[in-house]
């Protein structure tokens, strides 16, 4: 019975950590995730798809002037397109990955 409260660890992360998926919660609520990722990793994916592209360009944009009070900076930014659904179902969504990363201190 004790092993049944558990959750099992097999499960594997398709992508590391330092990825955040942009959704539908308010553009803060992602800049904040990003801000304190940057303290752990130099730098953070931010990714999105569909009509969530717009949010995640806000996103990088807060980070970076409004939060990173010059720390930060966007590094490359890839655009593509992926398959979803099933038979009929199949359509072509739009995505977007923009990096964020700190600057390099020059001295």
């Amino acid at each position: 019975m004790a092993s049944e409260s558990q959750p099992e660890k097999e499960e594997k992360r398709a992508y590391p950590p330092n990825n955040i998926f942009i959704g539908k919660k308010p553009v803060m609520v992602y800049a904040l995730s990003a801000q304190l990722q940057l303290t752990q990793y130099p730098e953070i994916v931010l990714r999105a798809r569909g009509r969530s592209i717009s949010r995640a360009v806000d996103v990088a944009e807060v980070l970076v002037h409004r939060l990173g009070l010059d720390s930060y900076e966007i590094g490359p930014i890839t655009v593509g397109t992926e398959t979803v659904g099933e038979g009929e179902e199949k359509r072509n969504v739009s995505t977007i990955e923009v990096i964020v990363q700190r600057k390099k201190q020059s001295k």
